[in-house]
């Protein structure tokens, strides 16, 4: 199993430190050739505009959506969500679609609006430690959308099908679970 990381912007080098605490072969994404061979793909934080132009211009979008049709599996977190969402707002913005919500754009605002959480999960008993950046907000869930965790009444982490979403960073904690939890998705 190898996980590719859109090495585009964001802090890439901090989920290829998670993937490479938990043995897990990894690479660097920049170009539709870097996709050959990989079984899953994480889509970092950042600024999703940014992604999206440079997306486009290198032909990674469609490339991307050719890899999803494929059967490959995505991880978004933060502006990685925004670029998995079916629909983006606030203010609108092309995406992947490829994850049935509905999600605002800038929904915490600026830096200041950042904190760190613990919250429950459905996938264990402990909490998650979440660190939240300017964080989108997911509005609006479709129905083959699974709810995995929230905070302040909205959803923060979802799966459907092989697409995970996280509105925080998980690989800017020492909690390596919600990567272990993709990593187990890949290999189904």
């Amino acid at each position: 199993m190898k996980v590719g990381i859109l090495a585009i912007q964001g802090d890439y080098e901090a989920h290829a430190g998670v993937l490479e605490r938990l043995g897990a072969e990894h690479s660097f994404v920049r170009l539709p050739g870097d996709l050959a061979g990989l079984n899953g793909i994480i889509l970092p934080g950042g600024e999703s505009s940014t992604h999206l132009k440079v997306l486009t211009e290198e032909g990674l979008f469609d490339a991307l959506k050719q890899f999803a049709a494929n059967g490959g599996a995505f991880f978004g977190t933060c502006a990685g969500a925004i670029l998995l969402a079916r629909e983006v707002h606030g203010p609108a913005q092309a995406s992947l679609g490829l994850l049935d919500v509905s999600i605002l754009r800038n929904g915490y605002g600026r830096q200041l609006a950042s904190d760190v959480h613990a919250g429950k999960t459905k996938l264990r008993k402990e909490p998650l430690e979440m660190v939240f950046i300017r964080a989108p907000i997911i509005e609006s869930v479709g129905k083959g959308i699974e709810v995995l965790a929230e905070d302040s009444g909205h959803p923060v982490l979802v799966q459907q099908g092989r697409v995970l979403a996280s509105t925080f960073h998980p690989e800017l904690t020492d909690d390596t679970f919600v990567h272990e939890h993709f990593l187990k998705r890949i290999a189904q």
